[in-house]
């Protein structure tokens, strides 16, 4: 019994470790999804070259978190293998096998229960945020609540292709911002970035822009192709985002 009591400690703690490192990643300005992704690959030791995977080598805090993953998650995976085999060696018969299978699969639907609850979610959140705020030198700020990156709002990467509306325009004439779209940054092709451009940046071809807006806004926007068709479209989505922000406003007013 006591080797299936500390195959489920184990398993605990490796779920608050990992829930820690993707609050702290996501304290780093990764999406919830992209953090939660990359602190279970790197606790898990899977290690999938993706973009945001380029992101994390390039942050120190990132970085450092990814590390202390990697070696707790060695740790933590033999620890649950080796532990798993002794809790099942020496059974003499069938029906304390079959026990030591239930208690196990109960173990695991009442911690599947627990990582999936939205109350646990919310408030453990809360605790690993105070605690990295008191207790580390980290820089802790969400992100995602600052940006209200919830419901219709989001930060968004797009590539700039040669025949795009965007291409080879600047920001003052394109006037995304009509349209609810605000350019955060610009990496060029050759890696160059411009962060907080002006309204005389142009954007070129391939180059890769971090947007802020509506989903819906950003997704047109990137399907959107040069010529007279993308301009007209150009004037109904700024005339969509009039609508939008009348209705915000409306809603604030009848709040207040």
């Amino acid at each position: 019994m006591l080797s299936l009591i500390t195959l489920l400690t184990v398993m605990v703690l490796s779920i608050l470790v990992t829930r820690i490192a993707t609050v702290a990643l996501t304290h780093t300005g990764l999406s919830k999804q992209a953090a939660r992704f990359q602190a279970r690959s790197a606790f898990t030791g899977v290690g999938f070259t993706t973009n945001e995977s380029e992101k994390m080598v390039n942050h120190p805090v990132r970085r450092k978190v990814l590390l202390l993953l990697m070696l707790l998650g060695n740790a933590g995976i033999v620890t649950v293998m080796s532990t798993l085999i002794l809790s099942f060696m020496n059974l003499e018969t069938t029906q304390s096998v079959a026990v030591r299978v239930a208690i196990i699969l109960f173990g695991l639907l009442l911690l599947w229960a627990l990582a999936a609850s939205q109350w646990v979610d919310r408030h453990l959140s809360n605790l690993i945020t105070w605690a990295l705020k008191h207790y580390t030198n980290m820089d802790v700020r969400d992100y995602a609540a600052m940006l209200h990156l919830a419901g219709e709002y989001a930060v968004s990467e797009m590539q700039v292709e040669p025949e795009d509306w965007l291409s080879g325009k600047s920001l003052e004439e394109l006037k995304l911002k009509k349209e609810g779209v605000m350019v955060l940054g610009i990496t060029r092709k050759n890696g160059t970035y411009i962060g907080g451009p002006m309204g005389n940046t142009k954007l070129l071809p391939y180059d890769t822009i971090m947007l802020y807006g509506r989903t819906s806004a950003v997704q047109k926007l990137d399907e959107r192709k040069r010529g007279r068709t993308g301009d007209e479209e150009h004037v109904r989505e700024v005339v969509r985002q009039m609508g939008v922000v009348q209705d915000q406003e409306a809603d604030d007013s009848a709040e207040k």
